[in-house]
């Protein structure tokens, strides 16, 4: 191998690792983050295996089995609930549930997806979701003065 290949092979690894880089920061800064311009739909709660939806707004988890900070969420998620009046939260499990995962484009869990009281999608949290802007949002949905 001559030098001015191995050059060039040292310098297409070196782009190589730059792209994948910033993909992963990229891929890292999203997560947690909320997700407003998404399109609203109106989400029937007997589709979601549900009775009603909260009166203010509902916190809508996706899990599955096997992922390791669900659970940790789904304990943010009720705490935050139960701290609102009129907020349910609600867990889906998409191991058991493909048709939920497939309709709602879940890609990673957790996802969380925040409902307003007519059931119609507001905001979309990829990952672990920021518990103060959690609670901002709830805070907006109610018409309630943030004090986080």
């Amino acid at each position: 191998m001559d030098a001015v290949t191995f050059g060039n092979a040292l310098i297409g690894l070196a782009v190589l690792l730059a792209v994948t880089v910033a993909l992963g920061v990229f891929v890292q800064w999203r997560q947690g983050r909320p997700r407003r311009h998404i399109p609203h739909e109106v989400v029937q709660p007997t589709r979601l295996g549900a009775e009603s939806l909260g009166q203010t707004a509902t916190l809508l988890q996706f899990s599955t089995e096997l992922c390791s900070r669900c659970p940790g969420v789904h304990r943010t998620l009720a705490a935050v609930a139960d701290r609102h009046e009129g907020v349910q939260h609600l867990d889906i499990d998409v191991t058991h549930r493909p048709d939920i995962a497939k309709h709602f484009h879940i890609m990673q869990t957790p996802t969380t997806i925040v409902l307003d009281r007519e059931g119609v999608v507001q905001t979309r949290f990829g990952g672990v979701p920021n518990r103060d802007v959690l609670e901002l949002e709830l805070n907006r949905l109610s018409g309630e003065t943030a004090n986080v």
